[in-house]
C-alpha cells in the first residue's frame, strides 16, 4: 500500500484542440453537437474535475481561457500538446496536470477522480481505458516529466503516444460503458468524421441530454 494521495481539485486540466483535422475538415473545437461546441462540451465536463482549466489550441474563440499553445513547431501531434500542458501546469506550479480530448464529449464525468485514485507514486502517469482499448490522450501526467518528453520528441521520429509511455510506469484505469436509452454507449467515443459527428447526435439524444 502506498500513502501517496494526489486531490483532483489541485490538478489543472488542459483540452487539447490542436490537432489538425483533416477528416473533419475544419477545427473540431468549434464543431457543433446539440447546439454547442465540442469545445463547449469538454469545457462543461472537465471545469467541475480539476482547479482550472486551459485550452491546448491557437486560440479559444469565444471562451476567456488560457491558451496554451504547443512549444514544439510543426504540428508534432498529440505528443506536442501534452508537452505544452505539462510545462503549462509546472509554471503554476503543479504536479500533474490532465489532459483531455476535445473530440470526445462524452468523457466520464469522475474521469479525473480515478485516475488520480489509482496513483501509486508522484511520477506515475495514469491513463483511462474502455473496452480493453487505452486512451493515453486522456492521461494524468507529473509535469516534471515535460524535460524528459520534450527530449524524446526530439529524437523519436514517430512521436507516438505508446511508445514514450514505454518508458515511465503508468497504470491503467479501465472505465465502463455508460447506459443510455438506446445501448451502451463507450464514454471515449470520438468525433473524427462528418459520419461519427451524426452518431453523436443519436448519442447525445439517447443521453437524454
Amino acid at each position: 500500500m502506498t500513502d501517496f494521495r494526489l486531490d483532483q481539485l489541485t490538478i489543472p486540466g488542459v483540452v487539447l484542440a490542436g490537432g489538425r483535422s483533416s477528416r473533419m475538415g475544419r477545427d473540431k473545437a468549434g464543431v457543433m453537437l446539440g447546439g454547442r461546441s465540442l469545445l463547449d462540451h469538454a469545457l462543461s465536463r472537465l471545469s467541475p474535475q480539476t482547479v482550472s482549466v486551459a485550452v491546448n489550441a491557437d486560440r479559444a474563440d469565444g471562451h476567456r481561457l488560457p491558451v496554451v499553445s504547443d512549444r514544439i513547431a510543426g504540428k508534432a501531434g498529440p505528443m506536442a500538446g501534452i508537452h505544452a500542458a505539462m510545462a503549462y501546469g509546472a509554471a503554476l506550479p503543479a504536479t500533474h496536470v490532465v489532459t483531455v480530448s476535445v473530440d470526445c464529449p462524452f468523457f466520464p464525468a469522475d474521469l479525473v477522480n480515478r485516475l488520480a485514485g489509482a496513483l501509486s507514486h508522484p511520477e506515475q502517469i495514469a491513463i483511462a481505458a474502455s473496452e480493453g482499448r487505452s486512451h493515453p490522450v486522456f492521461g494524468l501526467w507529473p509535469t516534471a516529466l515535460a524535460a524528459d518528453l520534450e527530449e524524446w520528441m526530439g529524437i523519436d521520429d514517430k512521436r507516438r503516444v505508446r511508445d514514450f509511455l514505454q518508458r515511465h510506469d503508468v497504470t491503467e484505469v479501465a472505465f465502463p460503458l455508460h447506459p443510455t436509452r438506446a445501448s451502451l454507449l463507450d464514454p471515449f467515443f470520438n468525433i473524427n468524421t462528418p459520419d461519427d459527428l451524426m452518431e453523436a447526435e443519436r448519442w447525445l439524444a439517447a443521453l437524454g441530454a
